[in-house]
């Protein structure tokens, strides 16, 4: 957690306070809520990021080369609405994968259209039909989990280690840089 996240963290806390001391149930409420949001988004940006390093790191012990680096302050959009957040980079020679994971933090960053928490991509560079675009939601039990929507997966698919380990195994792909001609 970035310092400038530590001190939102604490803002909210204290005007959560501030607000429950004056009596406004409804502003604490939703102050909570946003806590609440603030530390899922984390939680499921953590886990994601993360899951794709242990991979990598997987990958190397076997003598793979992937070079792994992370930026943090990262922005990017999705549609209108401007994400902050990390993004992870996945090196292998030439062949690059990006995973990207934020939320809108200020109003004029806007909001996630059609549903989320947080947004994340996978891009493949040079391979634009490998790449996905996910959701962050909370799943009926209350636990979150990434969406991939789009033509790869249908309507709606969750995202787990399996198709994790799919996208490090496409980085890994040298039949895809140099195409086999007949």
């Amino acid at each position: 957690m970035s310092e400038l996240d530590e001190a939102w963290a604490l803002a909210l806390a204290e005007a959560e306070a501030r607000a429950r001391a004056a009596g406004r149930k409804d502003i604490s409420e939703y102050l909570a809520l946003r806590s609440a949001n603030d530390l899922t988004r984390q939680i499921g940006s953590d886990w994601l990021l993360t899951m794709f390093e242990k991979v990598a790191a997987e990958a190397n012990r076997a003598d793979a080369g992937i070079n792994i680096s992370r930026e943090d302050e990262h922005r990017f959009k999705v549609g209108a609405a401007g994400m902050v957040g990390t993004r992870l980079n996945l090196r292998r020679g030439v062949r690059m994968l990006f995973v990207e994971t934020g939320w809108p933090r200020t109003p004029r960053d806007g909001f996630i259209r059609g549903g989320g928490l947080a947004c994340a991509n996978i891009k493949h560079l040079g391979i634009k039909s490998e790449s996905e675009e996910l959701r962050l939601v909370l799943n009926p039990g209350g636990t979150p989990g990434w969406i991939a929507r789009g033509r790869k997966h249908g309507a709606r698919s969750e995202i787990h280690e399996a198709e994790v380990r799919n996208h490090i195994a496409i980085l890994l792909d040298d039949s895809r840089v140099h195409p086999r001609r007949s």
